[in-house]
């Protein structure tokens, strides 16, 4: 099936983002993780195109959206902003209502998505993360090695861009194949894409993304977990049975805290990558959930 490749512009000025759409059938949004672009859904976003119109992005900073230099308080690259940007895309392409499922940090950007607009999310899919605030506030010995790049990344700007360039084959290589419990499962076409895009002004976008996490999203989010706010639209949790997220924690056990109606939450046969290690389960949760009468 054909895919229909565009280039959108978002509420903040100048920024683009680069996108493709598939299919018939209702609004999905497929939305990718660090360091991954769209390409990450390949295979599986043909066969949602059977049932549904399929629109796979690259998140700014990006694959090869825009990458804005960070502001001084990191807002640009918050996950209210990243969320913002997808909102503006399913407008313009004539989507006012829309299911979105999104791993790693594209599932971050779903969770904000959902909190901020749950009149636009119909369902929500959250693939391999545990909510940010639940991951910050529950950091123990080893979680702490596992996501060493979220406090790296997350230092001053130019300090981690000083480190990882020149570097940028290695980083990737080592990040998507090696680096840390449940990695794998990438073909040598996909890891040269990534490192393709690994420019410095993408490396200066994901270090943004992660000083916005600590300085923006964290404060916001526990805001909001204080109050009792709590996703709205129908959600499905997947996770890798091999990932950190669940050698760590009890997905069965946090995602509640953060999500009114959890309509299923599965376990998958793979680690940190659903879409590239077990493509068919993860096709299969997701076809369901997106599919199924929801009840009243």
């Amino acid at each position: 099936m054909t895919a229909e490749t565009f280039s959108l512009p978002t509420t903040d000025p100048g920024v683009h983002i680069v996108g493709r759409m598939r299919g018939n059938g209702p609004p999905l949004l497929l939305l990718h993780g660090n360091p991954l672009t769209h390409l990450s859904w390949e295979r599986i976003a043909p066969r949602l195109a059977e049932a549904f119109t399929v629109v796979t992005t690259d998140l700014r900073g990006y694959g090869d959206s825009d990458k804005p230099r960070g502001l001084p308080d990191h807002s640009n690259y918050s996950f209210r902003r990243m969320a913002q940007d997808q909102v503006d895309v399913m407008g313009q392409l004539g989507f006012e209502r829309f299911g979105v499922a999104g791993h790693d940090r594209g599932a971050r950007t779903a969770f904000r998505m959902a909190l901020d607009h749950p009149e636009k999310v119909s369902r929500v899919a959250f693939l391999d993360i545990l909510p940010t605030h639940c991951v910050f506030q529950n950091i123990k010995a080893q979680m702490a090695m596992d996501l060493y790049h979220w406090w790296f990344m997350a230092q001053p700007d130019g300090f981690p861009e000083t480190f990882l360039s020149g570097k940028e084959q290695y980083y990737i290589s080592t990040k998507l194949l090696k680096q840390g419990p449940g990695k794998g499962g990438f073909t040598q076409r996909e890891v040269d894409e990534y490192i393709r895009v690994c420019t410095p002004e993408n490396i200066h976008a994901v270090c943004e993304d992660y000083r916005a996490a600590f300085h923006i999203d964290l404060p916001m989010d526990t805001r909001d977990f204080e109050a009792g706010r709590k996703v709205q639209p129908p959600a499905l949790v997947l996770w890798g049975a091999q990932s950190h997220t669940a050698l760590r924690h009890d997905p069965r056990e946090e995602w509640p805290k953060y999500c009114q109606h959890i309509v299923d939450m599965i376990e998958l046969p793979c680690g940190h990558y659903p879409n590239e290690q077990a493509p068919d389960e993860t096709y299969q949760a997701i076809q369901t959930f997106f599919s199924a009468p929801l009840k009243t």
